[in-house]
């Protein structure tokens, strides 16, 4: 039998509720699917407390991220910036985020939004952290913002990237690593980002599944409830590759060696 490639998912949201019931069997299927390691991606100041907590629940195996997505930007204070500085201090907390700007669906104004993303970029350079970055519908901003700061930045990666090739190079031009997702699985609306990922280096490319969101459409058999699980990593792999026309193996290899590299993770090389 051949051995599965070792996969890291750096964006699965395992404390969303959907989750809540069988969260063990959740992990048991990723591991049997060859994900070696998850990254819990903390949203909110709640969803960064609870992400860290299964780091405690199932350590070696996952790490998290502490921070504010855009759309909860209009909760971000004083006690949520020290709450989050302090949680992305730990030693399982591997960056600073999912924080960016949404301008699509706007839970939280502009205003509140790039306050919120500017205090955690600065906070991400104070502790030498790497940004778990996310964008929607407003790049011209997002992309000023990352500018200004990302000398400064240990790293950054865009996560759940979905899009052209223009921005693509931009976020190139700013030394990013890029998170694809089941987005690229997507025959309605991925064609952008299919054209886009055949310009990405593959030094600067990782993996994710934003489960349980984004569940790739081209699976033989869909879940009834359309939740997505780390397990179903691999199909994103598989499409990156054929987009590449490299073995999902040696592409494997490359992804698991940015990504260890890119969050300090602790796995062997």
């Amino acid at each position: 039998m051949l051995q599965k490639p070792a996969l890291i998912d750096i964006g699965a949201n395992l404390s969303n509720h959907r989750f809540h019931n069988d969260l063990d069997a959740v992990i048991s299927r990723a591991k049997q699917a060859g994900v070696e390691h998850i990254i819990v991606t903390g949203t909110s100041e709640r969803a960064s407390y609870d992400a860290h907590a299964l780091t405690q629940t199932y350590p070696g195996y996952l790490s998290s991220t502490a921070g504010v997505h855009p759309h909860e930007a209009k909760n971000w204070n004083a006690q949520c910036a020290k709450a989050i500085e302090k949680l992305a201090a730990s030693d399982t907390v591997v960056a600073v985020g999912e924080c960016g700007l949404d301008y699509n669906r706007m839970f939280s104004t502009e205003v509140q939004q790039r306050a919120c993303f500017e205090a955690q970029l600065q906070l991400a350079v104070g502790l030498q952290k790497p940004v778990f970055l996310h964008e929607r519908d407003a790049h011209e901003d997002f992309f000023a913002l990352l500018r200004q700061y990302r000398p400064q930045l240990k790293g950054a990666v865009v996560h759940c990237f979905t899009g052209n090739t223009e921005e693509l190079r931009a976020y190139l031009d700013l030394d990013c690593h890029i998170g694809i997702t089941g987005w690229i699985c997507d025959e309605r609306r991925g064609d952008d980002l299919r054209k886009a990922v055949k310009f990405l280096p593959k030094d600067k490319l990782m993996i994710e599944t934003d489960a349980p969101f984004l569940l790739p459409r081209n699976l033989p058999v869909r879940p009834q409830d359309n939740r997505n699980e780390p397990m179903h990593l691999s199909v994103v792999l598989e499409a990156v590759a054929a987009i590449l026309r490299i073995s999902p193996v040696t592409l494997a290899q490359q992804i698991r060696k940015n990504t260890v590299q890119f969050f300090g993770l602790p796995l062997a090389a």
